[in-house]
Order: C-alpha cells, then sequence, then structure tokens
C-alpha cells in the first residue's frame, strides 16, 4: 500500500519529465529543418518554393514526435 501511494505522489513528476524529454527532440529537430531551408533558398532562391514544401513536410514528420510524447503523458 505504501509503494502504491509513493507511485501514485510520483505520476506527475514522471508525465513532466516525458513530455519534457520527448519536446527536446522536434524542438532542436526543427530548429536544423528551418536553419537547412534558410540556408538552402540563400544559396538557390529560385528553388526556395521546393524547399519551403520540404521544410513544412519535415516539420510535420518532427512534430509527430512531439504528439506522441503528448500521448504519453496522457498514459502514464
Amino acid at each position: 500500500m505504501l509503494l502504491a501511494q509513493q507511485a501514485a505522489d510520483l505520476a506527475p513528476i514522471g508525465q513532466g519529465l516525458v513530455y519534457g524529454l520527448a519536446a527536446i527532440g522536434p524542438g532542436i529537430g526543427i530548429g536544423y529543418i528551418a536553419a537547412a531551408a534558410i540556408e538552402a533558398s540563400a544559396r538557390q532562391p529560385e528553388l526556395a518554393g521546393q524547399s519551403r514544401t520540404t521544410m513544412f513536410l519535415g516539420s510535420a514528420f518532427t512534430e509527430a514526435l512531439a504528439l506522441l510524447g503528448f500521448v504519453l503523458f496522457f498514459l502514464i
């Protein structure tokens, strides 16, 4: 009974850690994606539209990882 109470008391800390750690990776990834898109459009301005489309696609896939962390936040 005491162990179950301790687990219930530590659950919010675990939830915060899960979502916090799950948000670090996508945050860094989106930063890299944006930096690469800006660099690509600076090097070849005529392909800016194509690199922007690729940037949005990469950002969407990277954000999906953050959403998975958000789901795990509720499952714990």
